[in-house]
């Protein structure tokens, strides 16, 4: 399998400091800052990162989930939210929650719900994280 790789700069102290990351692909890049991360300000973070991975994850295991029952969707549309708290440990992801809306023209309900689980439990950024994973997934 080939490998994947991004990578970052912190300069400066942990307040007053900024970040750039970029991906090996050169497909994104960006600036964060404690702002960003911890405050709510306007930019990106690593969570950011995640939430978007996690989502594009998913989508491409649900596909291929739905190709194992025999179904093929017409678009998945999946946003995924992370939440970082403060625990006694430090700043943790504790949960993602994945809201997924799937146009897929005749499929059972059963069938799709059986492939959305397993798709949630399946992806491997599902399975990196360690964090509680929600998932609400609605036919359109």
């Amino acid at each position: 399998m080939p490998t994947s790789t991004s990578s970052a700069v912190w300069e400066g102290g942990l307040r007053n400091g900024k970040g750039r990351y970029s991906a090996g692909s050169g497909a994104f890049a960006g600036e964060y800052t404690f702002l960003t991360r911890f405050e709510g300000a306007a930019g990106t973070n690593p969570e950011e990162l995640i939430a978007a991975a996690h989502a594009g994850c998913f989508a491409m295991a649900l596909s291929g989930q739905l190709g194992n029952a025999g179904l093929t969707a017409q678009s998945l549309e999946v946003t995924a939210t992370v939440t970082m708290e403060k625990l006694d440990a430090g700043f943790t992801v504790t949960e993602v929650v994945l809201d997924l809306v799937a146009k897929i023209p005749g499929a059972p309900q059963d069938k799709f719900d059986t492939a959305a689980n397993n798709a949630k439990t399946g992806c491997p950024i599902s399975r990196l994280l360690n964090a509680k994973i929600t998932l609400n997934a609605r036919l359109a």
